[in-house]
């Protein structure tokens, strides 16, 4: 039954990833704008 909690394991590891992956592009996605915002308030 060991396989069961690889299968479980694996799973949440992939689903962490994800939802990790998913943050930092927002994140990212944040930075740019608020970036842009302040390059069109200078000109």
């Amino acid at each position: 039954m060991w396989y069961f909690s690889w299968i479980l394991g694996l799973g949440l590891a992939c689903t962490f990833g994800i939802l990790n992956a998913m943050w930092f592009e927002m994140r990212e996605d944040r930075r740019i704008a608020r970036e842009q915002g302040r390059e069109t308030a200078t000109r």
